[in-house]
């Protein structure tokens, strides 16, 4: 892309290396392809933070894909954590961001070992969720130093979000064709922002010890709904060789909406974005209506557009399109035909993740099971309680999370290829009261990490820590070698399906056994088959 066009050439810019006989480089310094950076060392660990890997995307570079980053003269301090992208920020975020929003966002972070290592180690690329609205690489449960510590790279990056990350208007598909000669792809510029960080990785991370033959992609929500874009886009191929996907669904995680009305399907992200110019006072479709729409203030852009009023904002705001280029189908279509990447994959859910319903009546909940209507009352409600809520979670549950992460691994693994099944079921000793039903959205996060300190403070108890050790670990070996397991870990199967068996992350310790909602994810996935 310049668009994809100049995404690629940046792949031909080499990476310049020590010469024989010079003086080693101080361990706290690395020479990128835009120039010479200096991070900081603490714990046996190097990080380098809020190094740009593309041109701030403001003024004539809103809604365009990622361009080359300048090249600096002298040492760029890369000591502290950039702008994350502009967004309103989302009050009950698990992860609040640790700096203010701003456009001028596109920045990476690294973590590695501050001891030299014999070989190039493993490199991790985390993608973080919140609704493609809220997010950000800086909150403190996604510092990488563990993973460092565990012999990985770990990398984070910025991506546009909401509005900025996710538009499309007539003008804008016009502009396409002069500014980036047709080449560029439109629409999902947040997408076109994770490719770049990949080719990012994959043309300097020798250069802070890591193996660009061993990159990891691993997110959260919408970051796990990334990484199946990922895993389906032609874009993507070769950028990576491992994924991880923490509820992250993985059937139709992308709307119905097309980039443009010319192409099949519903309603288009040209009309939604003809509807939101007209809500700000921008008429027309030439080049003077996507001046007009650039020159907007991003606090005018943004309306206060979060996680908790994107519901509201439907009608001017379009989230990831299939836009012809990066997004082709949605991700369980490419997984039932083969397309998928061909990678080892680990992929799971929480225990009480999200699950949403809009059912009046028990009647109007079991309806889609037709004749299987008996066998779902008996799996969704054997006690007989007629719940309406409670029982509408579990199908909303099943339906967004529980039944989609099993679906990938089983295509996976008909597939031949490593495939890894999880739940995460522990919750952190003072949440018990409060989260009595199960861990809840993204609270695994900190265990993958490490990060549980920075989470509970004071309130940690050493089996919450023990959790987070064991899940560290975990994630720190997949990445090494596409397999979970190591020393003093309990042992982890493969996913299969004649047992279908799943770790289970639970009180006690990490536990590997059958599925305990075979009978509901059995019939979800019966009507996900239909």
């Amino acid at each position: 892309m310049p668009g994809m066009r100049t995404l690629r050439s940046l792949a031909a810019v080499g990476v310049a290396s020590a010469t024989m006989g010079a003086a080693p480089a101080p361990v706290d310094q690395v020479r990128i392809d835009s120039g010479l950076l200096k991070g900081a060392v603490a714990g046996g660990v190097v990080s380098f933070k809020g190094v740009p890997f593309a041109k701030p995307p403001v003024g004539e570079l809103r809604w365009r894909a990622p361009q080359p980053v300048a090249p600096w003269a002298g040492v760029r301090a890369a000591t502290a954590y950039g702008h994350d992208c502009m967004q309103t920020p989302f009050p009950s975020d698990a992860a609040p961001l640790g700096t203010a929003p701003s456009e001028d966002c596109l920045v990476l972070n690294v973590w590695r070992p501050a001891r030299a290592a014999a070989a190039r180690l493993p490199v991790m690329v985390w993608i973080y969720g919140g609704g493609y609205v809220n997010g950000g690489s800086s909150p403190a449960v996604y510092d990488g130093s563990q993973f460092a510590k565990q012999g990985v790279v770990l990398v984070s990056f910025n991506y546009r979000l909401g509005r900025f990350g996710f538009f499309a208007h007539p003008a804008l598909t016009k502009a396409a064709t002069t500014e980036a000669g047709g080449a560029e792809p439109i629409g999902n510029y947040a997408y076109m922002d994770q490719i770049a960080a990949l080719q990012w990785v994959k043309r300097n991370i020798a250069a802070f010890g890591g193996d660009p033959g061993n990159v990891t992609v691993f997110g959260e929500s919408a970051g796990g709904g990334s990484v199946h874009m990922l895993l389906t886009s032609p874009m993507a191929r070769g950028l990576f060789h491992k994924a991880i996907v923490e509820s992250g669904g993985g059937r139709n995680n992308f709307s119905v909406r097309k980039v443009r009305e010319d192409m099949p399907g519903a309603v288009s992200g040209e009309k939604i974005g003809l509807a939101f110019a007209k809500s700000v006072g921008v008429e027309g479709e030439g080049p003077e209506a996507l001046a007009a729409l650039r020159a907007l203030p991003a606090a005018t852009l943004d309306n206060g557009l979060n996680m908790a009023t994107m519901g509201r904002q439907g009608d001017t705001y379009p989230g990831p399109m299939l836009d012809g280029k990066i997004a082709l189908e949605q991700p369980g279509d490419a997984y039932r035909a083969g397309r998928g990447a061909k990678v080892p994959v680990l992929v799971g859910a929480n225990s009480a993740d999200l699950g949403f319903s809009t059912a009046r009546t028990l009647d109007e909940l079991y309806a889609p099971f037709g004749a299987d209507r008996a066998a779902a009352t008996a799996a969704y409600d054997p006690g007989g309680t007629g719940d309406l809520k409670a029982v509408g979670y579990k199908v909303g549950l099943d339906a967004a999370m529980l039944e989609p992460a099993r679906f990938v691994a089983a295509e996976y693994a008909a597939r031949g290829l490593p495939a890894y099944h999880y739940r995460f079921s522990y919750v952190a000793h003072v949440m018990r009261r409060e989260w009595a039903s199960g861990a809840p959205h993204a609270t695994e996060i900190p265990y993958v990490f490490d990060t549980v300190a920075a989470k509970y403070g004071s309130d940690l108890t050493p089996a919450d820590a023990a959790m987070a050790r064991t899940a560290n670990a975990y994630w720190a070996n997949f990445a090494k070698t596409g397999d979970p397991n190591g020393p003093g870990l309990p042992r982890w199967p493969r996913f299969e399906a004649k047992d279908q068996a799943l770790m289970d992350f639970a009180e006690g310790g990490a536990r590997a056994g059958p599925e305990p909602f075979k009978a509901r994810l059995d019939l979800r996935a019966g009507l996900a088959s239909k």
